[in-house]
This record gives C-alpha cells, sequence and structure tokens, in this order.
C-alpha cells in the first residue's frame, strides 16, 4: 500500500489525513489546535503542524504529502527567512479602509472605476480579507516592519517551506488556488500583477512561484516536523479549493461550506469578474476557476444562539424546527464580527421583529439558522448570475451537523441539497494532490465517491424577501 498525506491547517486547528494513494482509504490520522485570534505568530500554525503529525503517526512511510490551508494570511518573511511580525488572517478586518483607498486608486478617484479596474486586473475587488488591503495597512501603520519585508507568502506557502526545511526565500512556492485570493496575482494570466503589490506595500518583495496542479515542490526534509524526510511535497492549495477536490465538485457543482466562514463557490471552466465584488474569481486546484462568495459569519453563528440560549447544538436545532417558517416575521442579520459579503467590515448583528408572540427561544433559534442561510442564498444567486450553471448544491463543513441546517436549506436556497458524510474534505482534497502529484497525469486520480443524503423542501421566498428588508434596513445604519 502506497500512503499519501494531506494537511488542512485551518482558522481554528491542524488536521492530518493518511489515505491509500490508490483508493483513497482513511489508515489513519491526527489534530491539533491553533489559538484563537486574528493575528497568530505562524510558529504556533508550524507547532500544531507538528503535534498533528505526531499524532496521525508520522510521515514516515508517505510517499507524499501537500498543505491545504486557509486562505489570505499575510505571512512576511525578512531577508534571513524570519517572520517579521504576527501573521494577519483573512478575518481581520482593521485593513477595511487599505481595501477602499486602493480601490479609489486604480479608478483615480471614482469608485466604480476602481472596482471594475480591480475586477479585471485579478478577478476581485479588494476587501479587508485580501492579501494585498493587508500589505497596504503594513506599509501605513508598521512602516518599519513594511521595509523589513523581503518575501510575502501565505499560510499553506509557509508550511509547504518549513516542511521542505525552510531551503530560501527562492524556494517558495504557492499554487494557482491560493495565490488567486492574494489580489496581486491574475487568474486570466497566470501572473502576478506586481504593480498592484508595489502600489500596497511600497516594493515588490520576493513571492513564491506559482506551481502547476501537480507540479512538484520538493521533499520533505529530514527532520523537519516529522521523524523521517524523502516525501514528495505537492503544490497544495488554498482550503476552498482543496475541500473542492477533496469532495470531487466538478463544472456546475456547488459547495456551500458552513465553517468558520460560510462559502458558497462552484467549479467552472472560465474565469470570473465581478465588479461588485460579491463574487470572487478565484482559481481551482485542477486548472479550473472557483468563482466564490465568502461571509465571516458561519457556524459560529450556530454557536453563539446556542450559547445566548444556554442549550446545545443538538436542542438548538430542535428548537428551530419548532418554530414556523420565517420565524413569525423575526429576522436575524448575523454580522456578529462585522461581514466580508457584503463588505461590512463594522456592522453588528441585528434582531429584527421581536414581538410578544416571536420572545421565545425557538423562533430565535429558527431566526439564527435562517440568517445564516440567507446569506448563503444570496451567495449563491450571485454566482448564478455571473452565468454559473447549478447542477447539484453540496453542504459540507462543520455547520452541515445540524439537522435543522439541513433541513431548512433546500426551503431557504430554493433548490435541493445533497450532504455528503462528515469530512475532513481540506484534508482529503491535500491528500489527493498529493497521490496526484504521485503520480502525474492530466487528472487527479478517481477515489470512490461517498454517500450523500438528498434534501428537499418546497422554495419559502418570504424567508428571503423579509431577509432582504432587514438587511437593507440595517445596511442604511452602518
Amino acid at each position: 500500500m502506497t500512503l499519501v498525506a494531506g494537511v488542512d491547517s485551518s482558522t481554528q486547528s491542524c488536521k492530518v489525513v493518511v489515505r491509500d494513494a490508490e483508493s483513497g482509504a482513511l489508515v489513519r490520522e491526527g489534530r491539533a489546535s491553533h489559538p484563537d485570534g486574528t493575528e497568530v505568530d505562524p510558529a504556533a500554525w508550524e507547532a500544531a503542524l507538528r503535534e498533528a503529525i505526531d499524532s496521525a503517526g508520522g510521515l514516515g512511510d508517505v510517499a507524499a504529502v501537500a498543505v491545504g490551508g486557509q486562505q489570505h494570511g499575510m505571512v512576511c518573511l525578512d531577508d534571513a527567512g524570519q517572520v517579521v511580525r504576527p501573521a494577519l488572517l483573512w478575518n481581520d478586518t482593521r485593513s477595511a479602509g487599505a481595501a477602499t483607498d486602493l480601490i479609489a486608486e486604480l479608478g483615480d478617484g471614482d469608485d466604480g472605476a476602481g472596482r471594475r479596474a480591480w475586477a479585471d486586473a485579478v478577478g476581485l475587488v479588494p476587501v479587508a480579507s485580501f492579501t494585498v488591503t493587508k500589505l497596504r495597512w503594513l506599509a501605513q501603520h508598521e512602516p518599519d516592519n513594511a521595509a523589513r519585508t523581503a518575501a510575502v507568502a501565505l499560510p499553506h506557502d509557509w508550511l509547504t517551506w518549513k516542511l521542505a526545511g525552510s531551503p530560501g526565500l527562492d524556494a517558495l512556492v504557492t499554487d494557482r488556488g491560493d495565490a488567486s485570493g492574494t489580489g496581486y496575482w491574475s487568474p486570466f494570466t497566470g501572473d502576478y500583477r506586481t504593480d498592484l503589490l508595489e502600489r500596497a506595500l511600497g516594493h515588490a518583495p520576493v513571492l513564491p512561484r506559482v506551481l502547476g496542479p501537480a507540479e512538484r515542490a520538493g521533499q520533505v526534509a529530514a527532520g523537519a516536523l516529522a521523524a523521517d524526510g524523502g516525501a514528495l511535497l505537492g503544490p497544495g492549495s488554498g482550503d476552498n479549493a482543496a475541500a473542492a477536490l477533496g469532495i470531487n465538485a466538478e463544472p456546475g457543482d456547488v459547495v456551500l461550506s458552513i465553517g468558520t466562514s460560510g462559502v458558497v463557490s462552484t467549479v467552472s471552466t472560465t474565469p470570473s469578474a465581478d465588479p461588485s465584488g460579491t463574487v470572487a474569481g478565484f482559481a481551482d486546484a485542477t486548472g479550473n476557476f472557483l468563482p466564490l462568495v465568502v461571509t465571516l459569519n458561519a457556524a459560529r453563528v450556530l454557536d453563539a444562539t446556542a450559547r445566548l440560549l444556554g442549550v446545545d447544538h443538538d436542542e438548538l436545532s430542535r428548537l428551530a424546527l419548532t418554530a414556523p417558517a420565517g420565524s413569525g416575521g423575526l429576522v436575524m442579520v448575523p454580522y456578529l464580527e462585522g461581514e466580508r459579503t457584503p463588505d461590512r467590515p463594522h456592522a453588528t448583528g441585528a434582531l429584527h421583529g421581536l414581538t410578544l408572540a416571536t420572545s421565545d427561544p425557538a423562533h430565535l433559534a429558527r431566526a439564527a439558522v435562517e440568517g445564516l442561510l440567507c446569506g448563503l442564498a444570496d451567495g449563491l444567486e450571485a454566482i448564478a448570475a455571473l452565468g454559473n450553471p447549478v447542477r447539484r448544491v453540496l453542504l459540507v463543513g462543520g455547520g452541515a451537523r445540524s439537522e435543522a441546517v439541513r433541513r431548512l436549506a433546500p426551503a431557504v436556497l430554493g433548490v435541493p441539497v445533497l450532504v455528503p458524510p462528515p469530512g475532513e474534505y481540506v484534508a482529503d482534497g491535500a491528500a489527493r494532490q498529493a497521490a496526484w502529484t504521485l503520480a502525474g497525469g492530466d487528472t487527479p486520480p478517481v477515489w470512490p465517491t461517498t454517500s450523500t443524503e438528498t434534501y428537499e423542501a418546497d422554495a419559502v421566498p418570504h424567508v428571503r424577501e423579509r431577509y432582504a428588508e432587514v438587511r437593507d434596513m440595517t445596511a442604511a445604519r452602518v
């Protein structure tokens, strides 16, 4: 049996899966926690990866490994390869003003022209999540650290480099999927836009070389986070692209992932440019494209509501399913950490429609689930509006474990929803890429697909209509 390993270095934790390269069968796995916060020393990711590898039985018998990681995180390195400052993560919103400035500058003061220029250049419009805005924030607020920055990497790039033994800045590598979330790489041309990078940071540092979908990134160095070296390194990818690979998403498939963030993405054969900024025109891990919409508030909306009501998730789900569709007019706009889509980094959550009849746990629980799903439904609608066909919808992530989410999703989205068994799809996608890197060829290995459950329900358009009224009312107050 030939073994491969996949890593998911996410916001909250690091997971490692070891699978059979031919069948995809799970052999063993391990995990370790990451610290909370929107600013993290990358050394914490290194320590967690080491712990997760050890928990998974090491990599000594593994032939290839690849890393999937949270996107957009800003890892700045100096000339010696040392981390300049803690990494700003995707959910850090301090660079919201920098995003506004970058849009205005590229449009010569015209916001609309700036949005179109950014979308045409790199397939996205800057918001606080993207790396390019964090680099502008760094240049403005920490000019000494900006000047020390000799190279910029993403979390998965940095961990791949550490697995290779930190061989020098010129050895940094990335892939199309993760590079497309920086704001300075073009999915249209496949090249970096160093002019946009210089506009943000003030100079052009070393950037990771962008590898092809199954191009080898080197080898695991002996003693580098694992007892034994020698395993081939795949290029890795961002978490969304890795998850799409792990779930075997094909053109026309829409993946709704409810994790720390909410993600609506679809595999497309053509790149996308949306000047509104709602849809980010990313690339995927196979050579296709992955237009997606991301919200900051997803599974933690369920966490927060359960905590507010003093119940566990099973009880939250039960309560939600006892309330009527539309929660009797009670609407939750769940912008608990600001929001990325729509771009409202300083917004807060809101409840509207509270009456004597809706002042009970069941209505609040239902409003939370429906509010979460309405945000994702807006994303699905935006992706479809760009001409992307919706063949089927796959619901994954920790939030998909909620029975209320599974049963209410088709009613809110207006389409049937397929739910695969719970899994570590980012790590699985990285493992599948590792197997592809090992085998070579133009397409990834075919691993047996897992069984899915199908959920269907009559559409309830009044839920989204009422949500939109309150969402827009809330926007007027931000």
